[in-house]
């Protein structure tokens, strides 16, 4: 039996951070009902639903505009859910899929058309496309204008950098690449993800504290790594909620505390529009 995962704080609290017009979160997943769409049968984990009515009261509290679905792993290939929620947003809304290898050119102009704008490899979980089917697919992508988005541990950034500064689409890092802040911005893993984005068409997501810190809210050892990424190109991040924090094995913060991290992440407050609103406006077309 897999793992049933703890629900997200029902409860978002009123932020500190006052989200600029414009400020997108991209990434986060609608689950369920799973009578309606179901998972897939080797998952890892079971989240519990989350619907849209719950993710557009956490999107309003937070003042967000835009947003970003990301198909989840549990679903593989069959993208109903975060399409048919992307329709169902009275938001703008763009959504990144899982499609086979065997998909065809007609099926993703189908789904440009339904709003999707990449394809995720996930690297990490079952049934997801495979690695080595990376530098077919980005020349793909790159004639619809799509990139790939890449869910990867700390040492597969490692062994595929070579590969992914030599793709000819744009890559989207997940999360910072799951890199632990405990071992800094020394470690190899933080070292190459700083490289990639430095100097090939890589993006990364500044999202999921917890998968960074074994520190409660506000993670305050991810603090240096997040700098040296702001540092190095802060026209190439973007935030995301990770809403509904599935998977999380520890105290589940409240979605809010996410959001108010970009106060220690960023505090700048243009370079915070700059990532909020203007990164995710020209990449994703809104």
């Amino acid at each position: 039996m897999t793992k049933l995962c703890q629900p997200p704080d029902p409860n978002p609290r009123r932020p500190r951070l006052q989200a600029p017009p414009g400020a997108t979160d991209t990434h986060f997943h609608i689950f369920g009902p799973e009578e309606r769409y179901p998972f897939l049968q080797d998952r890892r984990f079971t989240p519990p639903d989350a619907s849209v009515a719950s993710y557009i009261h956490l999107h309003r509290t937070l003042g967000l505009s835009r947003a970003v679905l990301v198909q989840a792993s549990m679903y593989g290939t069959d993208n109903r859910r975060q399409l048919d929620a992307a329709r169902e947003m009275d938001i703008p809304a763009r959504v990144i899929v899982v499609v086979p290898g065997t998909v065809t050119d007609q099926e993703l102009t189908d789904l440009h058309q339904q709003g999707a704008r990449g394809v995720r490899f996930i690297s990490t979980q079952p049934r997801g496309l495979p690695l080595d089917q990376l530098e077919r697919f980005a020349d793909r992508l790159r004639e619809h204008g799509w990139h790939i988005q890449l869910m990867l541990a700390p040492q597969h950034l490692v062994e595929l950098e070579p590969r992914l500064a030599r793709l000819r689409c744009p890559v989207v890092v997940d999360h910072m690449a799951d890199i632990r802040s405990a071992a800094g911005v020394e470690q190899p893993a933080m070292q190459a993800l700083l490289r990639l984005l430095k100097g090939s068409n890589c993006w990364i997501k500044l999202s999921a504290g917890y998968h960074h810190s074994e520190q409660d809210p506000p993670y305050p050892e991810t603090i240096p790594l997040v700098h040296a990424l702001v540092a190095a190109r802060p026209d190439r991040l973007f935030w995301g909620t990770d809403w509904p924090h599935a998977a999380h094995p520890g105290r589940m913060p409240n979605s809010t505390e996410l959001f108010d991290l970009l106060l220690d992440w960023v505090p700048d407050e243009s370079t915070r529009t700059r990532i909020l609103v203007d990164n995710p406006a020209g990449f994703y077309g809104f």
